[in-house]
């Protein structure tokens, strides 16, 4: 038994045991940024190359007249995802809540696309660029308080007990979260502009599809 307590002193005072532990707080090292922040943003590219990849298919094939619909459709998508809102305020009081958030982000994923992609890469106007960049922005702030503040939340809270553990004071433990707590806080506020943002896109939006009725050719 003592041969045995000898041992695990002598392993546990080992540089290699000591060099694991580095590891394994390293391993967890910036993990919201690695694990959150960083797929967040691939995803949004992903959105726009996404976008730009419909719209030279339609340029390719000679379809732009496409266009016009989607951004009929997209809108209607999008206006279609408020019902979420509505469910929220117990406006609507039928279904879960939770359906009806997973609803609103499909649907203004999709809406936000076909916008987007209805707008293309040559605006010609300066009410299109103001609708399509409030539009974009009120998409990025929504997922950022729906999805990527609640997980990296999540993870910064699991990377602070992960490094307790390890042994490090509070002070130490603020220090190694320095960056990624700034992070957070950022998005926080971040968050704050999704309901301007998206009053403004509305509003936009309406002026622009106002403009279009007035000025459709409907021969």
């Amino acid at each position: 038994m003592k041969a045995q307590q000898t041992k695990d002193t002598v392993i546990s005072s080992h540089p290699l045991s000591s060099s694991a532990d580095d590891n394994r707080i390293m391993s967890v090292k910036h993990s919201v940024i690695r694990k959150d922040i960083q797929p967040f943003v691939l995803w949004l590219a992903w959105l726009l190359a996404l976008t730009l990849t419909i719209d030279y298919l339609l340029h390719y094939t000679q379809t732009l007249w496409v266009e016009q619909y989607m951004g009929i459709f997209g809108t209607c998508l999008i206006v279609l995802s408020f019902s979420y809102s509505l469910r929220k305020k117990k406006i609507i009081t039928f279904g879960k809540i939770k359906t009806f958030l997973r609803a609103h982000e499909y649907l203004a994923w999709t809406g936000a696309l076909m916008v987007l992609a209805h707008g293309g890469i040559h605006f010609n106007a300066i009410l299109p660029w103001a609708a399509a960049a409030a539009m974009l922005v009120a998409v990025i702030s929504g997922l950022v308080g729906k999805y990527l503040l609640k997980q990296s939340t999540d993870t910064l809270s699991k990377r602070k007990d992960e490094l307790a553990k390890s042994g490090l004071s509070s002070e130490e433990i603020e220090k190694k979260i320095f960056w990624e707590a700034l992070a957070v806080n950022a998005m926080k506020k971040w968050k704050s502009v999704h309901k301007p943002i998206t009053i403004i896109f509305a509003a936009s939006a309406a002026l622009h599809i106002l403009i279009i009725f007035l000025f459709w050719r409907w021969n």
